[in-house]
């Protein structure tokens, strides 16, 4: 079951969010070889991402300790619009198995210095 967390993330600033994945007893999963993916949507049923991060593309997975790194670029939040959305974070087992980790709104606060 995935853990809700909601995120702030500021328009034109680069945005950053650690996920560590752990056992029941606090030990660290190790995903070694999994990829992960995280989208944002204006609704879970939207079409379109607004933003879309993948591993060796924003995301960096350090497998034995189980923590994925998320890094959107300034110009990446920059694109988007303020306002809330929706974001989950999945990652894909060597064999095909996802899991979904994360997930949650995601309030973008609007720029203004440009």
């Amino acid at each position: 079951m995935a853990v809700s967390y909601n995120v702030t993330i500021d328009q034109g600033a680069t945005w950053y969010l650690n996920v560590e994945y752990d056992n029941p007893n606090g030990t660290p999963v190790n995903i070694t070889s999994y990829t992960a993916a995280l989208q944002i949507r204006s609704l879970p049923e939207s079409a379109t991402a607004v933003l879309s991060l993948a591993t060796g593309s924003g995301i960096t997975i350090t497998g034995a300790t189980g923590l994925i790194a998320i890094t959107a670029t300034a110009t990446q939040t920059r694109a988007i619009d303020e306002g809330t959305y929706y974001y989950d974070l999945e990652i894909t087992s060597p064999a095909g198995v996802v899991t979904r980790l994360v997930q949650g709104q995601a309030v973008v606060t609007p720029e203004v210095t440009r």
